[in-house]
Parts: C-alpha cells; structure tokens; sequence
C-alpha cells in the first residue's frame, strides 16, 4: 500500500472561523490534479464537506483518516 503525500496540511483550529472555510477552499483550489491536503481538526468537519459537494462537485475526494473524537482528520484530493 503506498503512503499518501500531501502538499499542504491545515489545522484548523488555528485559522479563524470566519476564514476558515474560505482559507481551506483556496488551498485546495491551488492544488494540482492528484494532489491531497490534509485536514486535522477537532470535530467532524462534516459542514465543510457539504460545501465542497454544492461548491466542487466532483473535482474532490474525500477519506476521513481519524474520526474523533479529540482529533479529526480527513485527506481532501483533487481530482
């Protein structure tokens, strides 16, 4: 099994709310095809991932890695 690597990982928590959605979108859109960022937070990010389907449709994948529950993380690639 190959490991997967990632070209930006975000903590969440650190990022403000109100540019948290936004800061992470920009980051997944300057991804190349086939490249994945990680996601770590502190709860389901699962709000986020509802935005990417109305806002990406199928352009992303989405695999949660670690399902809390202190810690939450998901790899996010594009397609």
């Amino acid at each position: 099994m190959m490991e997967t690597k990632y070209k930006e990982t975000i903590n969440a928590p650190e990022i403000e709310s109100k540019y948290r959605h936004p800061f992470i979108l920009e980051t997944f859109d300057s991804l190349a095809s086939g490249e994945f960022l990680q996601l770590k937070n502190d709860h389901d990010p699962r709000p986020l991932h509802y935005q990417f389907m109305q806002e990406r449709t199928d352009l992303f994948t989405w695999e949660y890695l670690e399902e809390g529950p202190a810690i939450w993380r998901v790899a996010i690639g594009k397609r």
